[in-house]
């Protein structure tokens, strides 16, 4: 089999958990942002703390599955005390962190300018404490090849997120609005938790999937406190890197709560928040492809050929990506109606800008193989702090000029220059033959396609044909251009 064909398998069986899984996930948007579930303020409310626990499941698991991979894979190293000693590190900041929360929620809820969501606080910071213990024995499971294990893992999880949400959110808050209780709500349901549901749906998953990985935690007890100091060294700066690069994903969320109007921001937080998931079909395969990539990459590292690999690898990955971008954006008009509730339309507008923002992404997550097969880790930080001074500065500048477009703008604008820089530096210390030109011809050429079949004034029948054709066109040339690459 080739190393393109193996790759692809991975990513297709990982795609199971982290593409059609999550997109399960995602289909609780509908229910979330229904007329009569939560209105734009309420969603805002969501997005703001889930936008704090993605910078915080950084800190907690502190760059330790790459560290991991990479010491899994050393010469002279046992595989299981690498793992063991990661275990540990993780395990012991995440129950450091999940005792200040429990003892410090009030105070926490009341900074954060959310004074009467001291549950929502407390429930978060459990989940997140067990999201980063089990991220190394999911790594493990990745280490080892053992696919299946954990789509079936990461399956239950999102299954009883979406069960739980169900439960409450189409069962017994409607039931309850229609007067229609009964005991079983009584018992469980009240009213005033709210939002709250929604994190509560979150922590019963995480428990459950801590109580699927409890076979793997026997071999934990193999560690070695030499490695300690070593694998920290190694992942503080992924560390650095993942907080600056959360700044540019996810900084947003927190940052227009401060810099939109304070009559507004709640509203607008949630309006941007539920549009930018419209994006989900570039994200989920982006993530799908780095579980599979990652170790991967550093498998195929000392392979002769693994540098032509690696850009044909990228030349494909752009080419699917930009399909999604089509077919979401050519066939707005339905995605849209994953977000029921007109009255989050508005923000429609973001949509193209955080996809294109997203592909560039993931372009970048592609050329970082060049800093980590050669341990000069420490790049990760300084590209993602150019990165998050560059979205600080963006949000800064243009949300209070052009609202929560301006953060989408600013997210396009770090990911570009982010991307620009990790190449001329990757070229110097472990150049890889890019194919630049073809990458621009299909990112451009989407966008053009795009952009010209919305200037078209037809009717809706030849409308949805016309944009059928572009899309075929578009597949038609990458087809052209990608069928040596897929046939060897």
């Amino acid at each position: 089999m080739s190393a393109l064909r193996k790759l692809a398998g991975q990513t297709a069986i990982y795609g199971l958990s982290s593409i059609v899984a999550r997109f399960l996930n995602f289909l609780l948007t509908p229910l979330y942002t229904g007329k009569a579930v939560f209105a734009p303020d309420d969603f805002g409310v969501i997005t703001y703390f889930l936008g704090w626990s993605a910078f915080l499941n950084i800190v907690l698991s502190f760059g330790m599955e790459t560290t991991y991979f990479r010491y899994a894979t050393k010469d002279g190293i046992d595989q299981r005390r690498s793992y063991g000693t990661a275990f540990h590190i993780v395990a012991f900041i995440s129950l450091v962190f999940t005792a200040v929360v429990a003892l410090c929620a009030t105070p926490i809820a009341n900074i954060t300018g959310y004074g009467g969501y001291a549950s929502i606080v407390l429930m978060l910071g459990i989940t997140l404490g067990l999201d980063a213990i089990t991220a190394i024995p999911m790594a493990r499971l990745r280490q080892e090849n053992r696919a299946w294990r954990f789509v079936f893992i990461n399956m239950m999880n999102v299954g009883v997120n979406i069960v739980v949400s169900l439960f409450f959110l189409a069962y017994c808050m409607p039931k309850h609005k229609a007067g229609e209780s009964n005991a079983l709500i009584e018992a469980v349901y009240d009213p005033s938790f709210g939002v709250g549901y929604v994190f509560l749906a979150y922590l019963v998953a995480s428990i459950v999937k801590m109580l699927l990985l409890l076979p793997q935690w026997p071999s934990i007890t193999m560690r070695d406190p030499k490695l300690v100091r070593p694998m920290l060294v190694f992942a503080a700066p992924l560390v650095l890197a993942g907080l600056a690069g959360m700044v540019n994903e996810m900084g947003s969320r927190v940052l227009l709560k401060y810099l939109l109007p304070a009559e507004t921001a709640d509203h607008d937080l949630g309006v941007f928040g539920a549009c930018y998931k419209l994006a989900v079909l570039i994200t989920l395969f982006i993530q799908a492809f780095r579980f599979a990539a990652e170790p991967f990459f550093f498998s195929r590292a000392h392979d002769p050929k693994s540098k032509e690999t690696f850009a044909r690898i990228n030349n494909l990955f752009v080419a699917f990506c930009m399909g999604a971008f089509l077919v979401v954006m050519l066939f707005l008009d339905l995605f849209k109606w994953f977000i029921p509730n007109p009255a989050y339309w508005e923000g429609l507008r973001i949509v193209p800008i955080i996809m294109l923002a997203n592909v560039i992404l993931g372009v970048y997550y592609n050329q970082s193989v060049w800093y980590k097969v050669t341990d000069r880790t420490r790049v990760a930080g300084k590209l993602a702090l150019v990165g998050a001074a560059l979205t600080l500065v963006g949000n800064i500048a243009l949300v209070p000029w052009l609202g929560y477009l301006g953060s989408a703008w600013a997210t396009l604008i770090c990911y570009a220059a982010m991307t620009a820089l990790s190449y001329v530096w990757g070229q110097k210390h472990w150049p890889v033959p890019y194919n630049v030109g073809r990458v621009l011809l299909y990112m451009a050429g989407a966008v053009v396609l795009w952009w010209g079949c919305e200037q078209l004034s037809v009717g809706d029948a030849l409308n949805n044909l016309v944009r059928a054709v572009a899309l075929i066109v578009f597949i038609g040339v990458v087809w052209k251009f990608e069928q040596p690459t897929l046939v060897t």
